[in-house]
């Protein structure tokens, strides 16, 4: 197959509220694989060996962490393209609709996430964030490639820095508890509400705005392209360059900032901070430094665009897999199948890791249950997908949409 596009096979093709496959999906199929990728990505974050077991396990373990959310943010951006309509935005009724859509999903996928937090896993729930992340990128579904990317590359350069400010600012006092106190969110969902949405969480939407921006723009661009293709893996690939290679020269140029990195994180690995999650996740204000360091999970400007780098050159090296696979692109279909249910198999992995308990203990012995989990996602999404046309929180996920039909 030449194209990243699904071949259309003539045949009946059910209604489209049926939940059966039709002969013809239609969907990018390079746009499923990285899907994916990113889902076997947090299943290696959260059921997966420790990086510390050392040697291409450690190295492909820490890959994982961090940057499969990342990817998935991205793919969060060119998803709400496609449902506002690609190449061209939907407007008039078509238009309002498809708003409607897109807040009912939001809607949905918070409830959901908060939801999945009661299981009371290990899992850093990302659907909440998910979900806002729509909302506050749906005024933008009509700009063009080059504004968003203008938009993406801005936030990333500004909000860490004031992020960091408002992270210091909740540990002084008591002002984040009125804050929350004040929230209504807060209060139903028993979570900090609001201000961990924007500031506190694990996914902030003040830095992760610029992944869903950024996948916007990606969808924007003609994929069926290959120097299109080539020039955004060679972006990815730069950028990546940039992120990482940035930070480690800034902790080892600027005099003090190894030791003030260490300071903030009681001790951690600094040196490994300009890439790796070992450093851990938290900073103790005063400690600047922290603005220098590259860890997935951060949130600093180094982070997010060495983050972003690594997602755009994967989305771009999925179509190009699928471009250059020909035939062989079967190969590809049980990989594929998991990333168009990826709802379905994040949240069935985060209630396996709740059934099954935590995976203590050996790390080694943790590498057959995350080749347990793959195996057995991509083995029922492969059947699923052979019947139906969207995987089972998919076709619920549609359904809740449909009052959207009766906007005029």
């Amino acid at each position: 197959m030449g194209h990243v596009f699904a071949p259309a096979v003539p045949s009946a093709k059910p209604a489209d509220d049926s939940p059966f496959r039709a002969p013809s999906t239609g969907r990018m199929i390079g746009l499923d694989l990285a899907r994916g990728l990113a889902i076997l990505g947090m299943f290696a974050a959260h059921v997966g060996p420790d990086p510390s077991v050392g040697g291409p396990l450690g190295w492909v373990m820490e890959v994982a962490r961090g940057r499969s959310s990342a990817l998935f943010a991205l793919l969060a951006g060119f998803t709400l393209v496609l449902l506002t309509g690609r190449p061209q935005s939907r407007t008039g009724r078509g238009g309002r609709q498809a708003i409607g859509r897109v807040l009912i999903r939001a809607a949905v996928l918070m409830a959901l996430g908060y939801a999945l937090v009661l299981l009371d896993t290990d899992v850093d729930v990302i659907l909440s964030f998910y979900g806002l992340l729509f909302v506050l990128a749906l005024p933008l579904y009509r700009l063009s490639a080059r504004t968003l990317t203008l938009i993406a590359a801005s936030t990333a350069l500004v909000m860490p820095q004031v992020l960091y400010g408002l992270r210091a600012a909740a540990d002084v006092g008591d002002r984040s508890d009125v804050v929350v106190g004040l929230d209504p969110l807060a209060r139903l969902t028993g979570s900090d509400g609001l201000l961990e949405l924007f500031v506190t969480g694990e996914y902030p939407a003040l830095t992760w705005f610029s992944f869903i921006v950024a996948g916007m723009a990606v969808a924007r661009l003609d994929l069926t392209r290959r120097d299109v293709l080539t020039k955004l893996a060679g972006t990815g690939a730069a950028l990546a360059v940039i992120g990482y290679g940035g930070s480690w020269l800034a902790l080892h140029a600027v005099p003090g900032a190894l030791a003030g990195v260490s300071a903030a994180t009681d001790g951690g690995p600094a040196a490994s901070a300009w890439w790796s999650d070992a450093v851990g996740e938290e900073f103790a204000p005063g400690h600047p430094a922290w603005l220098l360091v590259a860890s997935p999970h951060s949130q600093t400007t180094w982070s997010i665009v060495g983050n972003l780098g690594v997602a755009l050159a994967v989305l771009a090296g999925c179509f190009l897999a699928v471009r250059l696979a020909g035939p062989r692109v079967r190969l590809l279909a049980p990989l594929a199948a998991v990333g168009s249910i990826s709802l379905t198999a994040y949240v069935a992995h985060i209630m396996a890791i709740r059934l099954l308990g935590t995976f203590d203990g050996d790390e080694w012995a943790a590498l057959p249950v995350l080749l347990g989990f793959a195996v057995v996602a991509m083995g029922s999404a492969l059947l699923w997908t052979r019947f139906f046309r969207r995987g089972p929180l998919e076709y619920l996920l549609y359904s809740a949409t449909k009052p959207a039909r009766r906007i005029t």
